[in-house]
């Protein structure tokens, strides 16, 4: 019995065997999805995407054009990828080497926003709802939260879960101001109050 496909994919994209693909997903103009991808349901690839072999993808995930997500890489759900941001898999790559079976695990938590053009060094995980600004490159772990930007990355703030940058008092707290929810800035972490 054949299965209906429910996700949508230009006729220039590439979707190799072994993929399993999210309903109401869309994968648009020359993009390449390798074997044994799994990509949950709505989420959105945009022009010239690639996603390497057994990459995961969780539900809701923007992926925007010219990123390359490689094997390694797991993106929770509601992640945001900006246009040409970069990951990587390996530490110290070689041409002559081969170093496949030292591929560094990077995960993306939920909620998170990576910016335009930033470079996550493989091997650093990124916080829920973490912010990381246009440019940035990670050379280390992200709090939940965190905004970071700059070359190396440095945190300079904390972010709501719709993407504003939270102002906490003296007494630890702060509001989002477009969803009104509050936040709690406690030994250094931040929470939903």
């Amino acid at each position: 019995m054949e299965t209906k496909q429910t996700y949508t994919a230009h006729p220039t994209a590439v979707i190799d065997e072994g993929c399993h693909i999210g309903k109401g997903t869309k994968i648009w103009h020359f993009s390449h999805i390798m074997p044994n991808c799994t990509i949950g349901e709505n989420c959105n690839i945009g022009q010239n995407v690639v996603i390497s072999p057994d990459v995961v993808l969780g539900n809701n995930v923007k992926v925007q054009n010219n990123v390359s997500i490689y094997t390694g890489v797991i993106c929770e759900d509601d992640v945001f990828l900006g246009p040409s941001m970069v990951f990587t898999n390996v530490v110290n790559p070689r041409s002559a080497i081969n170093r496949k079976n030292q591929y560094a695990k990077t995960i993306v938590k939920k909620g998170a926003s990576i910016g335009a053009n930033a470079t996550i060094v493989c091997g650093h995980d990124i916080g829920r709802y973490a912010f990381i600004g246009a440019g940035a490159v990670v050379t280390k772990h992200v709090p939940n939260y965190a905004l970071v930007i700059g070359n190396p990355a440095k945190q300079t703030g904390w972010m709501s879960e719709y993407g504003h940058k939270l102002l906490f008092d003296q007494t630890g707290k702060a509001t989002c101001p477009e969803s009104g929810e509050q936040y709690v800035l406690q030994n250094g972490e931040v929470k939903k109050a």
